[in-house]
């Protein structure tokens, strides 16, 4: 981490950047969040560790309105992200200095406390230069351990790579973090009844809350306006369990995002309420993949999207449909 820091006071000192997107400590080890640097003396509550899963692409739509450049850490899965928003013309790459920073995989404090780990006051093992095996936490009832890869991310088991896509340079080493297949989940769901998928999202579906997290921290949700926030009709309201408004929000961003989704997995990271709404979006993502042949948003900002683009040897859609 202090290689990170030192870098970015030395883009600073020099005018290279105006200001620094990266990760911001809180109150406790597993307590960051996004945060943007404009001095030196700031840099001292930069933060970089396992519990830094956010993705920074999309706060680069209002750096790229600021003065000067801003220089922005990257993890290799946000550099799809980032690819993606320059794709769609909704970030300046000028303003933007990448430093790719290297990945052990990210850590879930939930999944953490899953395994009955209580009253945690403070974790070792989650910096990026740490062995990457096991977690020593130190609880109000002592110390406990935890196998790194059992707190991971959901998204760190079915890993992209650690390639980074775009970067000016990189710090740090990665460690390949996938051990598990990235369609298993959808394609258990697929071999269900259609009455057992409706049970099965009905419930999911029944904890939202209308936060808008996973709206608000998705890359591929870049409008200017959405259409769930028109005071029109009972869309922009927080809805009930059991209305349809509810189940449409999350139905309809999902087709808003599909062939763009980088399968980042924020939404669900952020979802208060636990929904695994990736699974929405890896669904279409398997189908692109099976319909339209292997594509990956964000790996290469000139290739043709497969839901824009035509050929000739396109999936009809009467065999779309007998897919269900």
């Amino acid at each position: 981490m202090q290689e990170i820091v030192n870098r970015a006071k030395e883009l600073l000192a020099d005018g290279t950047v105006a200001r620094v997107l990266g990760w911001k400590a809180g109150e406790m080890s597993y307590d960051v969040q996004p945060s943007y640097f404009e001095t030196a003396q700031s840099l001292d509550e930069f933060v970089y560790n396992g519990f830094c899963g956010a993705n920074l692409s999309k706060y680069m739509i209002e750096a790229s309105k600021m003065e000067g450049k801003t220089l922005i850490c990257l993890k290799p899965c946000d550099t799809y992200s980032f690819n993606q928003l320059l794709k769609e013309h909704r970030i300046d790459r000028e303003k933007a200095y990448i430093i790719g920073v290297g990945c052990k995989g990210k850590l879930d404090i939930e999944k953490i406390r899953a395994q009955g780990i209580k009253g945690i006051r403070s974790i070792e093992g989650a910096e990026l230069t740490d062995a990457a095996d096991t977690l020593t936490i130190q609880t109000i009832y002592g110390e406990k351990t935890c196998a790194y890869s059992d707190g991971m991310l959901e998204r760190c088991h079915v890993c992209k790579g650690k390639e980074h896509q775009i970067y000016d340079e990189l710090i740090g080493e990665s460690k390949d973090t996938k051990d598990g297949d990235r369609f298993a989940e959808v394609e258990r769901i697929e071999k269900m009844s259609p009455e057992e998928k409706f049970a099965f999202f009905q419930k999911e579906l029944s904890k939202c809350i209308r936060c808008n997290a996973c709206r608000n921290v998705c890359p591929a949700c870049s409008c200017r306006k959405c259409v769930f926030d028109s005071t029109k009709f009972d869309s922009s309201q927080k809805a009930n369990a059991d209305s349809f408004e509810e189940k449409m929000f999350h139905i309809i961003r999902a087709f808003h995002v599909a062939g763009r989704c980088t399968d980042c997995g924020e939404c669900s990271r952020v979802c208060p309420q636990g929904i695994p709404l990736h699974l929405f979006n890896r669904k279409f993502i398997k189908d692109i993949n099976e319909f339209y042949g292997e594509y990956q948003a964000g790996e290469d900002i000139e290739a043709d999207v497969p839901l824009t683009s035509f050929t000739f040897d396109d999936v009809e859609p009467g065999i779309v449909k007998e897919r269900g």
